[in-house]
């Protein structure tokens, strides 16, 4: 066997996981009429037609679905070989491709991730934001970072990271004129800034010392989707907000807002890592998972905040006697 018995092994594979010359050539960064002619030089070499072609399509013949399975084994045992030397290197290099929540990934994850790129001059970061669930393979991720316990499968790893707690908030005034509450019942009354995704309105839970679930009634004249506007319209006095605490921190420790309700917390938003099985990871991917598995949990608010004593509307408006 000689070197060239490799030549184009790739770009084969790449063209049946890609399903076309098109897609493949896209993913290689090359034409595809060079993508269409390395195909032909290996079909020339092994003298055996790989694929039925038609102005539009690709398929495999008999011929190409034997040799495929045996180049993709092949390409593994390869990639796995050049993981294990990458997993022994002593620098941390190469590019990380990592998807993360938008809010959750820019405000908590994504300022980790940079700290561990100033440590590595050599890591690059490619860092993709965004709320819908990923295909961590099909697409390719090194990593991916997802809020609520991802399902089973054989294919990914997962390792929990952090617990996210939620708290009920309204600003000052808004606390003043309508009254505080006391008890989940109570937000019945009050103007709830609900959060709607996927045309759904998501509940506000909450549990009790005896694990005991209520999702609590609401009413509500304003609906989001997404949790910053909530957090704008809640500060402008506009309703109560129910959000993650990382989101409102700030505010509440400038007296923007208040939390209320904290002797009936939400069940926390457990918080994963999730990446592909392999047998060995490349040392830029292990040092990225334990980097955030050490650090993520301690970025977020670790108590509840206080919640202060708000004086009502009259008393505000009180004045002196004569």
């Amino acid at each position: 066997m000689t070197r060239d018995s490799f030549d184009g092994l790739g770009v084969f594979v790449e063209v049946v996981e890609a399903g076309g010359f098109s897609r493949a050539a896209e993913r290689l960064a090359l034409t595809r009429s060079a993508v269409a002619k390395t195909i032909a030089r290996l079909e020339e070499r092994l003298g055996v037609r790989l694929f039925h072609r038609t102005t539009r399509t690709q398929t495999l013949t008999e011929d190409g679905h034997a040799y495929f399975e045996h180049c993709q084994r092949a390409l593994q045992e390869v990639r796995a070989g050049q993981a294990l030397l990458d997993s022994g290197r002593r620098e941390v290099r190469g590019t990380l491709k990592i998807s993360m929540p938008v809010l959750f990934g820019r405000h908590c994850v994504a300022p980790l991730l940079l700290e561990l790129a100033a440590r590595h001059p050599d890591l690059a970061l490619d860092l993709r934001f965004s709320d819908a669930v990923v295909d961590v393979i099909g697409e390719r991720f090194d990593l991916a970072v997802r809020n609520g316990r991802p399902g089973d499968s054989g294919a990914l790893q997962t390792r929990k990271v952090a617990e996210q707690r939620k708290v009920v908030c309204a600003a000052p005034r808004y606390l003043a004129a309508r009254g505080v509450p006391e008890t989940i019942a109570d937000l019945a009354e009050h103007e709830a800034l609900a959060y709607w995704r996927n045309e759904q309105l998501f509940d506000w839970t909450f549990v009790d010392a005896d694990g005991a679930r209520t999702i609590a009634k609401l009413n509500w004249r304003f609906q989001f989707d997404d949790h910053e506007a909530i957090v704008d319209a809640a500060v402008k006095g506009l309703g109560v907000a129910w959000v993650p605490d990382w989101l409102v921190r700030e505010h509440i420790e400038a007296g923007r807002l208040q939390p209320i309700l904290n002797a009936h917390p939400a069940p926390p938003l457990e918080t994963y890592l999730v990446w592909p099985a392999a047998r060995t990871l490349p040392l830029r991917t292990r040092v990225a998972i334990d980097w955030l598995a050490a650090r993520l949990q301690s970025a977020l608010p670790s108590e509840p905040p206080a919640t202060p004593r708000v004086e009502p509307s009259s008393a505000l408006h009180e004045t002196s006697g004569p």
